[in-house]
């Protein structure tokens, strides 16, 4: 996809005509695109595709990728509501075919967010891993983070049909903003651009994002999440710091980040030893100065 560097969402926010086309021509093996101006979740829209897919003749082929200008009832991790706004946040969804048996799902969100994370620091051209701190990292399980301040979150769900649907919001402009109304710190893509000094048109990371899924998908179903464990490695924003693990405002745990086992949980050592974690909230937030071992 040729983009012209004029061609910035900050000037002009595509219309979902122009998502529509672009997309279109960039993601040739897709069998459903679509880009509307406004929807509850696309998420949800895609789950609701798969439950009605039998009824279709002929089935459209997936990978299928539904993009929103405005979700009014989109939503991240745990059901909490996700804001939006036209023009300032890029939410998509794509929905895959997949064989994975269940007991390998729950590492699907971390080798997604390793592979997203990559993806990007590949399109800015951003080197680097944890002994340098590159500025784009992962907080497990799929959190992406700039400078440690949120830019974008996944939300991996399972649909009728053997189908799993992936969906990203991703901060395009108005972190400061965000970050005074929210009280925590946010970033957004304009902060990247202008640090590495490289304008994107939204659908051309749309596309790329889109296509990594597709990827990761396919190379997970074929081994796991062992295949993810290095690269995670590369981009753990949590490695070796001081974290506490919440659920519902409750502390489960805390002690010292150590990454990923092979199955994508989040390896924290405590007082009392080595845990995996396979849900909950992470926080860096120590209560007390327990230092862990390796």
């Amino acid at each position: 996809m040729r983009i012209s560097p004029h061609d910035h969402p900050n000037h002009h926010f595509p219309s979902p005509e122009d998502f529509l086309g672009r997309l279109t021509e960039a993601l040739p093996s897709f069998g459903v695109i679509d880009w509307v101006s406004s929807t509850g979740s696309t998420n949800a829209d895609l789950s609701l595709r798969a439950q009605l897919i039998r009824a279709q003749q002929p089935t459209p082929p997936r990978p299928w990728l539904l993009g929103a200008h405005l979700q009014t009832a989109g939503k991240g991790r745990a059901g909490r509501p996700w804001a939006n706004e036209a023009g300032s946040t890029l939410m998509f969804s794509c929905a895959f075919a997949t064989d994975i048996p269940l007991a390998q799902l729950p590492g699907i969100a971390p080798a997604l967010g390793v592979s997203t994370c990559l993806a990007l620091r590949s399109l800015f051209a951003i080197q680097g891993n944890q002994t340098d701190i590159a500025p784009l990292n992962l907080k497990w399980p799929n959190d992406l983070q700039w400078h440690g301040a949120k830019l974008a979150g996944l939300l991996i769900e399972t649909a009728p049909s053997s189908t799993v649907v992936v969906g990203m919001g991703l901060n395009l402009r108005g972190a400061a903003a965000l970050s005074a109304q929210l009280g925590r710190e946010i970033a957004d893509l304009g902060q990247i651009e202008q640090a590495c000094k490289r304008p994107l048109h939204p659908a051309q990371l749309v596309a790329h994002i889109a296509q990594t899924w597709q990827q990761a998908l396919q190379d997970y179903a074929t081994n796991g999440y062992i295949g993810f464990t290095h690269s995670f490695d590369i981009v753990d924003a949590l490695a070796g710091q001081s974290v506490q693990v919440m659920d519902q405002g409750k502390i489960l745990l805390q002690g010292i980040a150590q990454g990923t086992d092979s199955l994508g949980r989040l390896r924290v050592m405590t007082e009392t030893g080595l845990v995996p974690v396979l849900v909950g909230d992470v926080s860096i937030r120590p209560a007390h100065p327990f230092k862990g071992t390796p």
